[in-house]
């Protein structure tokens, strides 16, 4: 089967090309012939399925031209790691005997579906989210998209290959120690971890309940920041929820910290994959590397399952382990058992050796905007995985199982494949909050590597504001592709509208600046309906975006066409000498279209 992609599936219902009917038939053949079961968990019911397309295409003909405003996941099909809850479904987590019929969504799920989309089902995984390998569990071991001799990672294995086989357009996964980004990297797909918080994760069995988070599979990180924008969302009746301060984008440069010496556990051909990566992200202008040394990380991903954190994996199971534990996949049940060797005392001196390497590895990348991975050193076949499974699966989390322990945020993309063909892939990491600078960043990298180059879409698409804003009215050289609208994006702003002021103002070209500014000055009369776009920006970034403007314009109030006044640009008297008056333009994009016209041809 082919990739899914969410642009495309809603051109084709938007266009007539299909009905939902139809095309959810057509899926489903596809997934059927496709013959790979162990994807999955629980299928939906063509007849449910059915059921639900008629009511969403009922409820299209409602709602009309504000559809997509409204649903914006219209159509798209989706799937679900079977540890999140789906109401009337069973819950499994990997573990038949565990299994109980949830009574009410997750909050994710829940928002996905009340957007549009449309549940295929619930994938497969490592017993209780527990392994990164996607080889242990009684409903079988998920097989690589891409070569079934080799693992899918996991523990959200069936979420990953469902994606990448083309089942789906984006699937949920879970990630405590990597889950969201090993099966990303081994079936070339990109694999988006938030924000500890920014999702919420009630009605998701915990794994580790302090670190866990919904992660989300994609075939592009477009995608899966479109996803994203519908997940995010403060949850008051999840304690972990958290309305995460957003870091704004970063469009001037790339500043990348990459380890001073890479662990690839005698996988030459993953070595060589990463070090292409670098050669090819070291052509690019924006960019520039350092390297930095590793250990403090390494040091802090050991202690998720050399330490006492593995005490809290056995709480989340507590009850079942003690009752059942004999139902429990061996290998998954001897990683319970390990937290018997640690005790209380343990417990504090591994929280205060982890808040040394956090310091520690804050002060290594204060100076960066990003650093990056392998996302994951080395690529076993699943026969080695059976063979040797515990020591295997640590190597896997060598780059991943210190990123939620520090708070951070991480996006995993494709990137060259290995020599060998099979899939090699980067993984970008953040700071708490650097969510859509990471997802930015990797959205531009990946022209690098074969795909389309998205940064402006993601750049101009902030998740919801999540504290007080102020609009502000641009008129010239902020105006979206003009240069200097980055100075909006990176203060997190988000483009609210185009209108027009009130019919009170008149429009000049100063002189001498670069890059070339207009005036907007208001006057009582032969005023006109200036062009303006209108921009909302967090309260916290205006004063910095005001700081960067230089004399004559400032930042005053100006008037709307609808009546309102918002804050936006003006200009001083004397910036008004030597400056033309450029009002019968209407707008400073038609004043630069006519003057770039005009000097082509004299």
């Amino acid at each position: 089967m082919t990739a899914l992609d969410i642009s495309a599936v809603q051109m084709s219902l938007r266009s007539r090309q299909t009905t939902l009917t139809t095309s959810l038939r057509h899926l489903l053949a596809g997934i059927d012939a496709d013959a790979q079961p162990e994807v999955w968990i629980h299928r939906e019911p063509l007849a449910c399925l059915l059921e639900r397309a008629a009511a969403l295409e009922c409820l299209a003909t409602e709602l009309g031209d504000a559809l997509y405003e409204k649903l914006p996941l219209f159509g798209v099909p989706f799937a679900v790691k079977d540890n999140f809850d789906v109401a009337g479904l069973p819950t499994t987590a990997g573990c038949p005997a565990f299994a109980y019929q949830a009574q009410t969504s997750a909050h994710v799920v829940q928002r996905l579906m009340d957007a549009g989309a449309i549940l295929i089902g619930k994938t497969n995984l490592d017993q209780f989210a527990t392994g990164l390998v996607g080889v242990r569990s009684p409903y079988g071991a998920v097989r690589n998209a891409h070569d079934p001799a080799y693992v899918s990672g996991g523990s959200s294995s069936g979420s990953a290959v469902a994606v990448a086989r083309g089942y789906v357009c984006f699937a949920l996964g879970t990630d405590t120690a990597g889950s969201g980004r090993v099966p990303a990297g081994f079936n070339a797909i990109v694999g988006l971890k938030p924000s500890l918080g920014l999702f919420s994760s009630r009605g998701m069995v915990p794994a580790y309940r302090t670190l866990d988070c919904p992660s989300i599979f994609a075939n592009d990180v477009a995608q899966a920041w479109q996803v994203a924008q519908v997940m995010a969302d403060f949850d008051p009746m999840d304690p972990g929820s958290i309305a995460v301060p957003a870091l704004a984008v970063q469009r001037r440069g790339r500043r990348v910290a990459v380890p001073e010496q890479c662990e690839f556990f005698g996988d030459e051909q993953a070595a060589a994959a990463f070090a292409k990566a670098l050669a090819s992200l070291s052509c690019d202008p924006l960019v520039s590397i350092t390297r930095v040394p590793f250990d403090v990380f390494a040091e802090a991903a050991a202690l998720l399952y050399q330490g006492p954190w593995v005490a809290e994996r056995r709480a989340a199971v507590e009850a079942f382990f003690e009752s059942s534990s004999q139902e429990i996949h061996p290998v998954v049940r001897g990683i319970l058992q390990s937290s018997d060797q640690y005790d209380a005392v343990d417990s504090f001196n591994a929280r205060y050796r982890l808040a040394q390497l956090t310091r520690s590895a804050m002060e290594l990348l204060a100076d960066v905007d990003v650093l990056v991975v392998p996302t994951a050193p080395c690529m076993p076949t699943i026969e080695a995985v059976l063979n040797n499974p515990l020591e295997l699966n640590s190597q896997l989390g060598y780059y991943t199982n210190f990123v939620n322990l520090m708070g951070m945020s991480a996006i995993a993309i494709p990137s060259h494949s290995r020599g060998d063909g099979l899939p090699a892939g980067i993984t970008l990491i953040g700071p708490a909050g650097a969510d859509q600078r990471l997802a930015e960043i990797a959205a531009g990298w990946q022209a690098h590597f074969g795909s389309t180059d998205q940064r402006d879409i993601v750049a101009m698409a902030p998740l919801a504001f999540n504290s007080p804003t102020v609009q502000v009215a641009v008129v010239g050289a902020h105006l979206q592709g003009q240069p200097l609208n980055w100075q909006l994006l990176e203060n997190g702003a988000r483009l609210n509208s185009l209108t027009t002021t009130s019919f009170d103002y008149r429009l000049y070209a100063l002189s001498d600046t670069t890059p070339a500014k207009p005036g907007l000055v208001r006057v009582r009369q032969q005023g006109a309906a200036i062009e303006v776009e209108v921009w909302e920006m967090p309260l916290s970034q205006f004063g910095a975006f005001v700081a960067g403007i230089p004399a004559p314009l400032g930042i005053g109030s100006l008037q709307l066409a609808d009546g309102r006044w918002v804050k936006g640009f003006i200009c001083e008297p004397r910036g008004l000498e030597g400056a033309l008056d450029i009002t019968e333009f209407k707008g400073w994009r038609a004043y630069r279209a006519a003057h770039t016209t005009s000097s082509k041809n004299p």
